[in-house]
């Protein structure tokens, strides 16, 4: 990040005043294409797509030195199943049954990689049909089970990526996944998890996105609350069950290319089906353009557990406790752990800024290497989530004692470096 960019987004957040970021959408008939990367720095995603939370897709230029896109796939564009049983066959993958509902997605199982291209080379030999279903392998954590090296390059757009930063320091997960299905495999209807941003990249194959800005799903509840699972079925045009239906704009849909890589903003809900045999990349990230729609979502996450025990309130002395506990259960985080995430990241920024250390030699994490800007304007808006974490009422029943350092103590240290770095 360079110097103009971060005045140009501490302005943006200024001018918000403490509005949640991305939330006010301008009225979109298409989803811009960026086609040269020699042509597109940093500085304009930042600006055009990342501060105003709006979706892009990249064009295949900016993925065509990946060795996924020469490896994973045959001469003909089709997944190349011979490498991918020769060098991952034995890891285990966690593969989802598109044509099962359970809640808001899918069943899923585990099996070998071996195992599932057998039965995806059976689908496709099937006429794309099987008695088993129609299967998608989802939410491999190839990082994880093997060396990425070779596999992809991480693009500089989403290098500052503090949800993967945080588990690399952690070493025990990550946001780094890969999806693999037959033409018919897709996704429901959903957000991202915490808010996240996410991007995706085909390796080969095509999908259909269908896009709606933040609020928009609110048009699209039915007449108990609940979200639609599919939001292609004929049973959303139900007037009587989804009655504010008529108010929600048409979808953005793009349809993405081998190669190309899609951008999705914090927050846009989303239906993803694949078109084709197709092979994809994916990173959910967080940062300090959406670290705020992370907080108020943990916040409503809270909220609908409270709402859910509320009857034992009255008559559970460690209430608030049994609340934080069901919301880690349910969100897979809660304030405590949030309070860690923000501190990780915190620590790594001032260690930066006073000894010149990038967070990417730290711990042997990636990093974000973006250099002091950056790390100044990631400092920023942690105070100012931070702030508002320290004040909420619900944080304060948290048992913070064994917390090192204290929340206000990081939050002075903090608000001293965002005074110190005016300047920078």
């Amino acid at each position: 990040m360079d110097r103009d960019t971060r005045v140009f987004a501490e302005s943006h957040f200024r001018g918000l005043r403490g509005r949640l970021p991305g939330r006010v959408c301008p009225k979109l008939d298409r989803v811009d294409f960026i086609e040269k990367p020699d042509a597109f720095s940093y500085a304009d995603f930042f600006k055009g797509y990342l501060l105003p939370n709006l979706p892009c897709v990249f064009s295949s230029a900016f993925t065509e030195d990946w060795g996924s896109r020469r490896l994973w796939v045959t001469p003909g564009g089709k997944p190349n199943f011979d490498y991918l049983l020769q060098n991952y066959g034995d890891l285990v993958v966690p593969v989802a049954n598109c044509g099962v509902q359970e809640y808001n997605s899918n069943p899923k199982e585990h099996m070998p990689l071996r195992d599932y291209i057998s039965y995806w080379k059976e689908y496709i030999q099937g006429n794309y049909s099987s008695p088993r279903g129609c299967l998608y392998l989802k939410d491999w954590h190839l990082c994880r089970d093997s060396s990425a090296e070779d596999v992809f390059t991480l693009p500089v757009y989403f290098s500052s990526d503090w949800l993967n930063e945080y588990w690399d320091v952690l070493d025990v997960d990550d946001y780094r996944f890969v999806y693999m299905g037959p033409s018919g495999t897709w996704s429901p209807f959903h957000a991202d998890i915490f808010r996240s941003f996410s991007w995706s990249v085909n390796i080969c194959g095509r999908k259909k996105w269908f896009f709606f800005p933040p609020g928009q799903e609110e048009f699209l509840r039915d007449s108990r609350g609940g979200l639609p699972y599919d939001v292609t079925s004929p049973t959303l045009l139900d007037g009587h069950l989804h009655a504010r239906l008529d108010l929600c704009n048409p979808p953005l849909e793009v349809t993405q290319e081998a190669g190309e890589m899609v951008f999705v903003p914090s927050g846009w809900h989303h239906q993803v089906h694949n078109l084709e045999d197709t092979i994809s990349i994916n990173h959910n990230w967080v940062n300090g353009c959406n670290l705020a729609n992370m907080w108020h979502f943990l916040q409503q996450e809270l909220c609908a557990v409270q709402r859910e025990i509320i009857e034992w309130r009255d008559t559970m002395s460690d209430w608030h406790r049994h609340c934080q506990v069901m919301m880690k259960s349910c969100s897979g985080i809660n304030f405590k752990d949030f309070y860690h995430f923000l501190k990780v990241i915190a620590e790594r920024r001032l260690r930066f800024l006073a000894e010149g250390v990038d967070p990417g030699q730290v711990g042997g994490s990636k990093g974000c290497g973006l250099g002091p800007q950056q790390a100044a304007f990631d400092v920023g808006r942690i105070a100012e989530v931070l702030e508002c974490v320290v004040a909420h009422a619900d944080f304060q029943r948290v048992d913070t004692s064994a917390f090192s350092p204290q929340p206000e103590e990081l939050l002075q240290q903090l608000e001293e470096v965002v005074a110190a770095t005016v300047s920078l």
